[in-house]
């Protein structure tokens, strides 16, 4: 069963792998996103529902339209500089004052 999200006050369907929606840039930027593994309906929602939440769109339920949440950062800060002392890090040693 597709799941209906609206982003922008334009619709869209995802169902199998796929974006169908009547605006083009629209689809455009959810067909970046697309998920081809999405087959079964909790993969596919769990997609719809993480497209809506990086367009800050909603997500069509049960007992009608939700906000989406944002999902959270793939890549963070601390991810390349560790801890409250960058200056430790292996990529920065090269500006740490030689003794």
């Amino acid at each position: 069963m597709p799941v209906r999200i609206r982003i922008y006050g334009k619709e869209a369907s995802f169902s199998q792998g796929c974006w169908n929606c009547d605006d083009d840039s629209l689809q455009a930027m959810l067909q970046a996103l697309a998920d081809p593994r999405a087959l079964t309906e909790a993969q596919e929602q769990e997609h719809a529902l993480y497209a809506a939440g990086r367009f800050g769109g909603l997500i069509a339920t049960p007992l009608g339209w939700e906000a989406a949440p944002h999902p959270e950062a793939e890549i963070k800060l601390e991810d390349f500089a560790p801890g409250p002392r960058p200056e430790r890090a292996g990529w920065l040693s090269f500006l740490r004052k030689k003794k």
